[in-house]
């Protein structure tokens, strides 16, 4: 909000910061004549209808607390549409930027511990939990005074966790609280916290615990280079108590360590008696004489034993193989949180498929990353901090591991093929064009989905020839078979169905790897796998969910249970999560939700447009660049519309729809969507008014990708009964009955006109991987091969001079040239970026009318590339049988 603007009686005078829950405005009450900090609530609150009551609740009961040292709630307001909280306005500095200049004297700390003790006590009388102290929320007034910022506010801000799923939900370990994960700062969160279980009035004692020692010793209490290493040091080391000053009294010295008692049974219970303690220790009140004295200060835990020496992750991999870094310690049996870093540079890549796989024996973590270059197969043994690169896995997808976790599977270069886990000679095992997922059995046989219209195939670990395990039902609309899982009896594969629509809304499957007839297990849900007694894990929406499951009679008992919150899952149905056989999992955070539309220039920079984020997929901008068509929605997709200068989005169809193309002036478009059967291609008028017009009526599944200039035909993909992905060209006049275009057995994907219509560029990957191909549109002479390395998702140059594509996570050019012949130029790089891929047959971005600006999609947080995983360690065990 610029300054000036006004929303009731606040008048908006300038920003004062942003952060995970929205931005904080100073501005000016003109009723009462004094200022105030308006907080804007992010939007995805706004958008989530029982988050925003919650949010409202909670913030009616925040407006309750009424107490010198917390910064009071005003109300709410609304303005444009937008969720405004008013809040008192406090002038100051925080504890964090305070004690960043070194310890408080003594005197001085207390006096702010029993300050920020008290606004806690009037808070959990009046049955608030602040849950995110910390002295960043803490400031001090140029009079001395404290007050307590965001009480309550990060539980009124998050997404309700109740449940069973509630102790799964991510932890999120950085300076804010963002929207949609649990609660708290990794230096300042109780044990509890760390592992995700139920939280009470104990865990602010803790934090306030961390803010005590902080003041006295000027350092934290449980430091770590990591979130990760500051999560360990929290779940297993105790402070160095010798860095407290030596004038500290024996009843804060003593009220500090209840304060920090990792059993939360034996921590102090109340933080009245802590402001009780320091007021006496204020007011010198003398000691008891009841033979009771200061404990003396302790050994920093680990300072010359074998804990600082151990990083996050080699603990984290000692509880996971049952090593004793101590004699005898007692089993974990609760579940932990622990984020794993990617090695410095590297990100995480190939995540339109699985990336990550940990071992059965949960000895090694493999995912696919890359560091500037192609992405490659890395291996952590999980006793080690190091990862290192695998050689000769160079543009791997999907790996899995051997059920001995001997050997690592993957996709490459268009082959199945297998390495040892340490390295080595990688070995071919069969024919795999893309890849999408597969599973190794102890029979010694893999059962695999070559390509993305395909049935499972299976091949003996030693290669040879591919045998068929499914069939697909093409009289139902089935073009694909993917994702597989083995159960343990070796004889039933649990796959996914996909027909049309979304993966969220696909079939899970049991059948016999000897044929015969499937028993479906799951009505909306993709990337199963097999809990070993304790169910069936899946992915839908971003979420993980498990439902038990009784493998004999191969049907699921009970009710789903949200189990995993906010899990990275891509357009083609791959969640980013690898489950153990001893109970643990590995999960990329995240979601496709939360997409924000970004112009991208030709050197990578990106300017973010004003649309709010959103389930945004396939953007395609107008003939005259002025808006945008874009697909948005989870449970059901609808193709949406984004004026760019007035920045209204309006939904354009409101019974399903995907794939949208504009018509050459602009006035329809065009996009596919399931009416009772497979899909077909339907048009509407652009402004959304009118009903929807089917073009097709055919047997096959069918969706549009391009529109000729002159307005008289589509490039459309069909599947074919075999499951294979074909380009047909779709006259709009006259009788529409599609033709072949460029007929081959390969699987095509992304046809998109020239602008003059005479050529197609388009997917192929008949040479055995996806590349890119132009041929001309009447069907006339022989395709040119565009990329060299791979390539998907072409789009024309305005001017057809070039055919952009996508590489992997670089953005690539190739000139092209018509006459005298067709013929490619070399490709090169514009630019390498963290934006989100395509389905495999659609592309993820646009070119602006004048060829020098891409519209794209940022992913996630919509900043940083994946460069962490995060694994939780003994999470089946909580699992509902």
């Amino acid at each position: 909000m610029e300054p000036g603007f006004r929303a009731g009686p606040y008048e908006i005078t300038a920003l004062i910061g942003e952060g995970g829950m929205g931005a904080v405005y100073r501005a000016r009450d003109t009723r009462l004549d004094r200022d105030v900090a308006v907080k804007i609530v992010h939007p995805s609150f706004a958008e989530d209808p029982g988050r925003l009551q919650r949010f409202e609740r909670e913030a009616r009961l925040l407006a309750s607390l009424n107490h010198p040292h917390i910064a009071t709630i005003h109300g709410l307001e609304e303005a444009g549409g937008v969720r405004l909280l008013i809040m008192e306005l406090v002038q100051g500095i925080t504890l964090a930027r305070r004690i960043s200049t070194g310890p408080l004297p003594v005197n001085e700390a207390l006096a702010v511990a029993v300050q920020i003790a008290a606004a806690i006590e009037a808070a959990h009388e009046g049955g608030v939990i602040h849950r995110d102290l910390k002295p960043a929320n803490v400031m001090l007034t140029p009079g001395g005074d404290v007050k307590v910022l965001d009480f309550g506010l990060a539980k009124a801000m998050a997404a309700e966790e109740t449940g069973p799923e509630a102790p799964f939900a991510r932890t999120r370990t950085s300076s804010g609280t963002g929207a949609g994960v649990m609660l708290g700062t990794a230096a300042y969160m109780s044990p509890e916290q760390a592992r995700g279980t139920g939280v009470d009035r104990r865990t602010d004692v803790w934090a306030f615990g961390c803010l005590l020692y902080e003041m006295l010793a000027g350092r934290r209490a449980f430091p770590g280079a990591t979130d990760s290493d500051i999560i360990v040091a929290v779940l297993t080391l105790e402070p160095e108590w010798i860095a407290l000053p030596e004038n500290v009294p024996p009843a804060i010295r003593r009220l500090l360590r209840r304060s920090l008692e990792k059993d939360v049974r034996r921590r102090l219970h109340d933080i009245g008696d802590a402001r009780l303690e320091i007021e006496d220790a204020i007011a010198g009140v003398p000691e008891p004489v009841s033979g009771v004295v200061a404990l003396p200060p302790q050994r920093a835990a680990g300072r010359k034993g074998p804990w600082l020496a151990v990083t996050a992750a080699a603990i984290a991999g000692a509880a996971l193989l049952g090593w004793t870094l101590r004699p005898d310690p007692p089993p974990i049996r609760s579940a932990a949180h622990f984020d794993i870093p990617l090695p410095d540079g590297a990100r995480l890549a190939g995540l339109d498929f699985p990336a990550i796989a940990l071992s059965p024996g949960e000895t090694h973590l493999a995912f696919v990353a890359s560091r500037g270059g192609n992405s490659q197969l890395y291996v952590r043994p999980l006793q080690s901090p190091d990862a290192a690169p695998i050689p000769g896995t160079e543009d791997a997808l999907c790996p899995f591991f051997s059920p001995d976790g001997q050997w690592i599977a993957f996709f490459a270069s268009g082959k199945l093929k297998k390495v040892p886990v340490g390295g080595g000679p990688v070995r071919v095992l069969a024919d795999g064009a893309i890849g999408f997922g597969g599973v190794w059995g102890t029979d010694g046989q893999l059962v695999f989905a070559p390509n993305n219209g395909s049935s499972l195939l299976a091949v003996s670990a030693e290669g040879g020839p591919t045998r068929p395990v499914t069939t697909l039902d093409t009289a139902r609309g089935e073009f694909s078979h993917r994702w597989p899982e083995l159960m343990p009896d070796g004889e039933t594969v649990l796959f996914v169905v996909g027909t049309e629509g979304s993966w969220d809304d696909a079939q899970i499957v049991a059948q016999s790897l000897r044929g015969g007839s499937r028993r479906v297990l799951v009505e909306g849900g993709t990337h199963p796998r097999y809990v070993a007694g304790r169910g069936l894990v899946y992915a839908r929406a971003g979420n993980l969910f498990a439902v038990g499951l009784d493998a004999g009679a191969r049907r699921v008992t009970g009710d789903p249970q949200r189990v995993v919150a906010s899990v990275m899952e891509s357009s083609d149905g791959a969640a980013q999560f690898s489950v153990s056989s001893n109970g643990s999992v590995a999960y990329v955070a995240g979601g496709d939700a939360d997409h924000r539309l970004v112009w991208v220039d030709r050197t990578g920079a990106g300017q973010p447009l004003a649309a709010p984020r959103g389930a945004y997929a396939t953007p395609r901008l107008s003939p005259d660049g002025r808006s945008i068509a874009l697909v948005a929605g989870r449970d059901r997709e609808e193709v949406w519309r984004y004026d760019i200068a007035l920045g209204e989005l309006r939904q354009v169809t409101f019974n399903g729809g995907s794939s949208p193309v504009w018509s050459a002036d602009g006035s329809h478009i065009a996009f596919g969507a399931s009416r009772n059967g497979p899909s077909a291609v339907f048009r509407r008028r652009a402004d959304g008014s009118g009903g929807d017009e089917r073009v097709t009526t055919g047997a096959r599944a069918q969706m549009p990708h391009s529109a000729s200039p002159d307005g008289r035909m589509l490039a459309i993909i069909e599947h074919d009964a075999s499951g294979n992905r074909d380009i047909a060209l779709l006259p709009l006049e006259g009788e529409r009955s599609p033709r072949p275009f460029h007929p081959s057995p390969a699987t095509e994907a992304t046809p998109v006109f020239s602008r003059d219509g005479r050529f197609i560029a388009f997917a192929s990957d008949e040479s055995g991987a996806s590349e890119i191909y132009v041929a001309a549109a009447d069907g006339s002479g022989p395709s040119v091969r565009v990329s060299r390395a791979g390539g998907s998702e072409p789009r024309w140059h305005p001017e057809g001079a070039a055919v952009f594509f996508r590489a992997g996570p670089r953005m690539m050019s190739a000139p092209v040239r018509t006459r005298p012949a067709l013929t490619a130029g070399p490709e090169r790089l514009l630019f390498e970026g963290a934006f989100v891929r395509g389905a495999a047959s659609a592309a993820a971005y646009d070119v602006s009318p004048d060829g020098e600006r891409f519209l794209m999609l940022t992913g996630g947080d919509g900043q940083e590339p994946v460069r962490q995983l995060t694994v939780i360690l003994g999470w089946a065990a909580s699992l509902r049988r």
